[in-house]
């Protein structure tokens, strides 16, 4: 471990986030970290299990005085997004995260952190091993592969948790206590393409977007940043006036994070390379520009390479540019009863052309079910009249606010007396798994907080150190003041 990194406080929520860090947890693959979690319970002598899709559970009895108290069920998931720079060499599936300290924030090397959530497990797990903490019952809920379905949330069946009290541990305001979240559905288009062999005298370019910052595909929507899939069909829809041909496309990784890159390799007759070429400047200054202010780090690149010998025919070559040209990426409605939150959203996450196959990928958000339902719909109208067949999966509800919840007024009430301050009680357009959970455990209240993360979900993600002590002498105080049976 990192010694800056071993030196911090509180050294308990530490020294297990770089133990856990050292465990590769891509969603899907946690069979290693499930393990993990499986021997740290059983190794402290708790009552440990694991339920038929991997979650974890763990039990801890209250300490001296505080056995009458309600069972606190303590939840964070215990997989991470993996995402990296395109320069940097890393290996998600055997190397552990490399960390390092930068004034108030532990960052990674060129990779995604995992304090999304890996800061709540480790916190979770402080609480399990220690020995002189105030604490009622605890129970430890550890779901799995939260990042890419929330599978876990919904294949814990009702009857396994004991608690009277949730507190999710999975949000990335200090301030924060967050009572509500929007619920989300993939939406995936899929189309066939006829390969055409290329024209003799073709030439070839690849052509890259990159620098983006990303970023969470629902807490990072409304800020405006560029979206790579959007940018590199506004530099292809530019080519359709020089008979470019696409040969392949990939931009994008995963649904909950904003396309930070993407590639594509065109073909273009001799005769219309300096044209092509001023033509493709033009518009890329222009975006440059329109989003300098916000992604000063976009590169758009163009290389000669060796021409592509298959391309896309020009029929559905201009049907899917238009197509992706149309669908909505971003805000799509404002709430008009939290005054600043999103209401619905859609990412425009994944596109991949090749080998005659087309693939769209997109998340939509919405604190509104009906909402959520139309913007989808809206999506699918539109790739359906671009020849693509759509369907919707991984649906997952969303959390509906309960302002009178007891333990929001105790947060509140601790909240104010520990920082002089009022916190800020909120709903967020993240998918939490507070709305799936509750479906089997109706009447377990529940709330929602953590420390100040930005940047999760790439490889700008960081934590505040100042704000996980914050945090941690806010969940200990809580802790304190659960109410008796």
């Amino acid at each position: 471990m990192n010694k800056e990194i071993a030196q911090l406080e509180p050294s308990l929520v530490w020294t297990n986030f770089a133990r856990l860090n050292a465990v590769p947890r891509p969603s899907k693959k946690e069979e290693r970290v499930i393990a993990f979690m499986m021997d740290f319970g059983s190794g402290l002598g708790l009552e440990t299990l694991k339920d038929e899709v991997g979650n974890v559970v763990i039990r801890k009895p209250a300490s001296a005085g505080f056995e009458n108290k309600k069972m606190v069920t303590l939840q964070s998931h215990l997989d991470m997004v993996h995402q990296k720079n395109s320069e940097t060499e890393f290996d998600f599936d055997v190397q552990g995260i490399q960390m390092h300290l930068e004034g108030d924030w532990v960052k990674a090397a060129g990779t995604t952190l995992g304090a999304d959530n890996g800061m709540g497990v480790a916190a979770i797990m402080a609480l399990l091993q220690s020995t002189d903490i105030a604490h009622p019952p605890l129970e430890a809920l550890f779901t799995i592969d939260e990042e890419t379905g929330m599978t876990g949330a919904f294949g814990l069946k009702g009857g396994i948790l004991k608690g009277d009290i949730l507190l999710n541990l999975d949000t990335e305001e200090d301030d924060e206590i967050d009572i509500g979240c929007a619920g989300g559905i993939d939406v995936t288009a899929k189309r066939s393409y006829n390969q055409k062999s290329s024209v003799h005298g073709d030439i070839g370019f690849e052509i890259k977007v990159s620098g983006l910052k990303g970023g969470h595909s629902g807490m990072d929507i409304h800020k405006g940043l560029g979206n790579a899939n959007k940018i590199m069909n506004r530099l292809l829809f530019a080519g359709l006036s020089y008979n470019m041909r696409i040969a392949a496309l990939n931009g994008g990784s995963l649904r909950n994070a904003i396309p930070r890159e993407s590639q594509a390799l065109i073909n273009i007759n001799k005769s219309q390379e300096k044209s092509f070429l001023a033509t493709f400047e033009e518009v890329a200054g222009d975006i440059k520009a329109e989003l300098h202010d916000v992604e000063p780090e976009l590169r758009l690149d163009i290389t000669a390479v060796k021409p592509s010998k298959k391309v896309m025919g020009l029929g559905a070559q201009g049907k899917f540019i238009k197509g992706i040209y149309a669908a909505h990426n971003g805000v799509y409605a404002m709430s008009t009863a939290i005054s600043g939150l999103v209401e619905t959203s859609n990412n425009l996450a994944k596109v991949k052309v090749a080998n005659g196959e087309i693939h769209i990928g997109c998340l939509t958000r919405s604190s509104v079910e009906t909402a959520k339902m139309d913007l989808a719909q809206a999506l699918k109208a539109t790739f359906e009249l671009a020849g693509f067949e759509v369907e919707f999966s991984g649906a997952y509800p969303g959390w509906n606010p309960n302002p009178n919840s007891e333990i929001l007024k105790i947060t509140e009430k601790v909240y104010t007396r520990l920082f002089s301050e009022e916190p800020r009680v909120v709903a967020c357009h993240a998918g939490l798994e507070c709305g799936i959970l509750g479906q089997n455990y109706p009447e377990m209240d529940m709330v929602s907080f953590g420390p100040t993360i930005r940047g999760a979900h790439s490889p700008d993600e960081r934590v505040s150190v100042s704000s996980v002590q914050k945090f941690w002498k806010f969940l200990l105080e809580i802790l304190k003041e659960i109410p008796s049976k």
